[in-house]
């Protein structure tokens, strides 16, 4: 069983390789859209040019990171971490020096892929390595340390732009992965699950990242009304039919289809479909229009989205134990209500905005939506399925998530009404955010009301999240597997 002490000083390096590794992903979700509008300026970029930079990440993130978490239990997990390190950190250097849109946008893709590869990767090693009376105070450690580079992200991101230019927000990576990468050889112990076997659902995995990427292409090209879009979105449709027959009919599929069987599980995942679209929509756009209509420098910006990261930082815990009394079903309801008005209160937000009054109110609503809904919402996910399957809940969750968020990012500006200009142009953009933020709120209170018909309070005695203190706000966090570990 796992003995490193979390008091040790290999324990403490283990805890400082994975908070490393997991903040280079953590800090590139959410640094990335205040450095959009600079992008755009230098690599004269058009609107969908600055959808595909936060879109080619999410797609092959999204699509892979079940598979990720997979080849760590199979070929060592500090190998699969590690590799992911590297492969992230050579893709952000691709990022910081592309000389033109097409290869930051194919270099995001690559990045996705990394991510993919780390992000399970972190947790697992802690579950490997530690005590068992340790590891949860080491998971509740690393999550909170992810949550200040969550919170940091955007203020870091600001700052960037502002000062060395907007390359350093990926350049930043190099030197993370230079510490990263030595720590880990020498100090994390490997290790791997022995019991884990059968083909790699690469096919699945593939079909899914591909359906993604076509009806992603689709829905941000639709405005062209090209024979080359309904192509794409045919093909997507296709492709995401091939993945659920293939899900259905592989001895071991990457996404078992009998998970979604509980009825709990598979309305927690509707839920989080519409609020991370919302979410990924909401903080795509209002990096944009704090910089294009409301004249915020790219610090200000990034400074002025570190309420809602913060609060979540300082209460997700608490909100996570209120719900183990209340049950899941009355703030999953009202969490999504509380961002719904949030996302009204930013109609405020135009031309000159005023931060004390237009904009962080808005924040603060949004920020107490989210850490009311956030720790129930992987709360139920855990405890609607057998305790040996809670990583690959979390997993399918977190991967929900993304996907929501992303489809959100390639469809609001559509229905919005924003043209391949409209970033250039304060009063335009300004127009079209205005008709974006009721879409976002219809979504957040649908989210409510499948919450409000369809989630029941959880058996007693279910799993529990060990990873209660958080602020990501593009995925909630992810959880570790309940099956055991050999060293390698």
């Amino acid at each position: 069983m796992p003995d490193v002490r979390l008091a040790s000083p290999q324990g403490k390096w283990i805890l400082l390789t994975t908070v490393l590794g997991s903040s280079m992903a953590m800090l590139d979700s959410t640094v990335v859209n205040v450095a959009l509008p600079r992008i755009g300026h230098d690599l004269d970029a058009d609107l969908a040019a600055l959808q595909w930079t936060v879109n080619a990440y999410m797609v092959t993130l999204a699509g892979l990171i079940l598979l990720g978490g997979s080849l760590g239990d199979r070929y060592g997990r500090r190998k699969i971490f590690v590799l992911g390190v590297v492969w992230f950190a050579a893709a952000s250097l691709l990022c910081g020096l592309a000389p033109s849109t097409a290869v930051l946008i194919a270099a995001r893709a690559l990045q996705g892929i990394g991510g993919a590869l780390l992000t399970p990767g972190s947790l697992a090693l802690i579950q490997a390595s530690f005590h068992p009376d340790d590891r949860s105070r080491a998971v509740g450690l690393w999550s909170g340390f992810g949550g200040i580079g969550a919170a940091v992200g955007p203020f870091l991101g600001g700052w960037l732009v502002a000062g060395p230019g907007w390359r350093w927000v990926f350049l930043l990576n190099v030197p993370l992965a230079l510490l990263c990468v030595p720590v880990a050889r020498r100090h994390v112990p490997e290790s791997a699950d022995h019991r884990a076997h059968g083909r790699f659902d690469v096919l699945g995995a593939a079909l899914g990242a591909l359906a993604l990427a076509l009806l992603t292409y689709a829905l941000i090209e639709a405005r062209a009304g090209s024979a080359a879009v309904a192509v794409s979105a045919v093909a997507g449709l296709a492709a995401a039919v091939a993945f659920v027959h293939v899900e259905r009919h592989r001895p071991d599929p990457m996404l078992p289809p009998d998970v979604f069987a509980s009825r709990q599980f598979t309305a927690v995942n509707l839920v989080t479909l519409c609020v991370y679209a919302a979410f990924g929509g909401f903080f795509f756009l209002t990096a944009l229009q704090l910089q294009v209509v409301a004249g915020y420098s790219p610090l200000a910006a990034g400074t002025a989205l570190l309420p809602t990261t913060a609060l979540m930082l300082l209460f997700s815990s608490r909100s996570g134990a209120l719900a183990d009394r209340t049950g899941p079903r009355l703030p999953l309801t009202v969490g999504p209500l509380l961002c719904a008005a949030a996302m009204l209160l930013m109609l405020r937000v135009g031309t000159d905005a005023d931060y004390l009054t237009d904009v962080l109110p808005a924040l603060l609503v949004m920020g107490a939506g989210m850490v009311t809904l956030v720790a129930p919402l992987t709360a139920t996910v855990l405890a609607s399925v057998d305790p040996a399957r809670a990583g690959l809940a979390s997993g399918i969750n977190n991967a929900a998530a993304r996907a929501a968020g992303l489809v959100a990012v390639a469809a609001l500006p559509l229905l919005a009404g924003m043209g391949p200009e409209a970033y250039r142009s304060p009063a335009a953009f300004d127009a079209a955010f205005d008709r974006a933020m009721p879409i976002c709120a219809g979504v957040l209170v649908l989210g409510s009301a499948v919450a409000f018909a369809l989630v029941r309070r959880p058996a007693p005695g279910c799993r529990r999240p060990e990873c209660r203190t958080h602020g990501n706000v593009t995925a909630p966090p992810l959880e570790a597997g309940g099956r055991g570990w050999r060293r390698a």
